[in-house]
């Protein structure tokens, strides 16, 4: 469609040539000689563009351009002067004016200052268009601001780096108002992405995701959170952004909490007990063998170690119970090989009585790091246990094997892994295996062992992956930090004064 232009100027010859050259440059063009004769064309049409010699014998011209273009700033005025009155017409118009061209026009000149209003034109009604857009929307836009500061949730939305981009008023509440940082720094203070990020599913596949967290408030609170995702789609249909909305779900955990917390307790001390028995049952099978050969260093060791595990049984059970009430960890400066050993001789001694060959690879120079050693212990003896229970499971290999690793994997960080060809799990069991009561053990397990060691991991800052292949095998990788995390001490802070835990120090024997 042609864009119309009113063409004023009174030299009819000079009109009626440049009208004919416009129209080939796609334009349908109307003249006026006179202020009067342009003032009656505007009456019944407004221009697309207007071309002008503001010089007009009746001294209308000037008063008439400068009163059209303060009424309709957006359609293009190319002013086109008598020869020497370019200074003087700047001077007059100055930046109100699209373009200017003086008499004799050059053809090119014309072409050009043609195209820019033509240009001008267009992205004035793209601008007109999108005006008409944003007030049809503004009361949309505040009705959405409003649902989104008011819903009784958190909500926040992510870019792919995961920085927050904008939060609602209860996220702000509980959790600062740091637009721009990332959501796992403001959630769960941590220096890296979280694993299985529902955001970074959700980024991946286009789908909504949902997932159960604990986050921690900016005031050092834990909260758990339901959380679901949506992809955010831009104009061009791919995914930007994506929104994320975390409802508080702390107390209907805590009421679950309350309905099992007898049965967790009895439950998370046969279960805690048991792992302590089976080193007791190693160092009274030592001893036995001892008093038989007469071998009195091997009863010394024996000796030792029955009373090291009965006094760890002692200090498990008393544990237990402060972590029924949810206590803080006592953390110990502790040497990470010696426990690894200690770990290593309990796990050993069961894996042997079953046939099941057990490697280790501690590395001397793991260092030291600081944890709850005895809760540490525990946990990761349920995984050892696991292993072994994995290998008796799986009737289809001749000979089964636990790897049990132990390295320093860089200055601020301990990794340890357990491997073993046993049973492995399907990816259901894999998803589940640290879920409250989940077991794959069938009547043989109390769905206890892998929630509390996962829940320990946690509690010290850590993380846990597990690789496994159902018939084939299953890898555990467990990082601690070497010193504990500012989360960690705010959790153990915020524990510590809920349930006045003792400040009693702890050690590792």
């Amino acid at each position: 469609m042609a864009e119309d232009l009113l063409f004023i100027e009174p030299d009819e010859n000079l009109s009626a040539a440049l009208s004919v050259y416009i129209r080939r440059q796609q334009f349908d063009v109307r003249t006026a000689g006179t202020a009067d004769a342009a003032h009656e064309h505007l009456k019944n049409h407004i221009p697309d563009v207007v071309l002008a010699n503001p010089g007009l014998p009746d001294d209308e011209g000037t008063r008439f351009l400068l009163d059209f273009k303060s009424k309709h700033a957006e359609i293009p005025l190319i002013l086109l002067t008598d020869p020497g009155n370019l200074e003087s017409a700047m001077e007059v118009f100055g930046a109100k004016i699209d373009d200017y061209l003086q008499k004799p026009v050059k053809s090119i000149a014309l072409d050009i200052s043609l195209q820019h209003a033509r240009q001008n034109l267009r992205l004035a009604r793209k601008f007109s268009r999108y005006a008409r857009q944003l007030e049809d929307l503004h009361e949309a836009h505040n009705l959405y601001h409003q649902l989104f500061d008011e819903v009784p949730c958190y909500i926040s939305v992510q870019d792919r780096q995961f920085r927050l981009t904008a939060t609602n008023r209860l996220f702000k509440r509980d959790f600062g108002n740091e637009v721009g940082d990332f959501c796992y720094k403001i959630y769960k203070h941590r220096d890296a992405p979280c694993p299985e990020c529902p955001v970074a599913k959700t980024f991946e596949d286009g789908r909504r995701h949902q997932a159960e967290e604990v986050v921690t408030s900016r005031h050092g609170r834990q909260y758990n959170v339901m959380t679901w995702t949506a992809p955010i789609i831009n104009e061009h249909g791919e995914i930007s952004q994506v929104m994320e909305m975390a409802t508080n779900i702390t107390q209907v955990r805590r009421l679950q909490d309350h309905l099992t917390s007898l049965g967790l307790m009895l439950g998370s001390m046969s279960h805690g007990v048991k792992g302590m028995m089976t080193a007791l049952d190693g160092g009274v099978y030592q001893l036995e063998t001892g008093i038989r050969n007469g071998d009195a260093e091997r009863i010394q060791h024996s000796y030792e170690r029955i009373a090291d595990t009965s006094s760890r049984i002692r200090k498990m059970v008393l544990d237990i119970l402060y972590y029924a009430k949810s206590r803080g960890m006592q953390y110990q400066t502790t040497d990470a090989a010696r426990l690894a050993k200690s770990l290593a001789d309990a796990a050993g001694e069961m894996a042997g009585k079953q046939g099941v060959g057990f490697h280790t690879d501690i590395a001397a120079d793991a260092g030291e790091f600081e944890v709850d050693p005895d809760w540490f212990y525990q946990a990761v003896l349920n995984f050892l246990e696991n292993a072994v229970d994995a290998c008796l499971m799986d009737p289809d290999k001749p000979q089964h094997r636990i790897d049990f690793t132990v390295v320093s994997q860089d200055a601020d960080t301990v990794r340890l892994e357990i491997a073993d060809n046993g049973i492995g799990m399907d990816e259901e069991a894999r998803r589940k295996m640290f879920t409250l009561f989940f077991s794959s053990k069938g009547s043989k397990g109390t769905g206890l062992g892998m929630y509390i060691a996962n829940h320990i991991i946690a509690q010290h800052g850590g993380g846990i992956e597990v690789d496994s292949v159902y018939g084939r095998g299953t890898r555990v990788k467990i990082r601690v930090p070497r010193h504990r995390t500012e989360a960690a001490r705010a959790i153990d802070s915020l524990l510590d004064s809920n349930t006045g835990a003792e400040n009693g120090k702890k050690g590792f024997h």
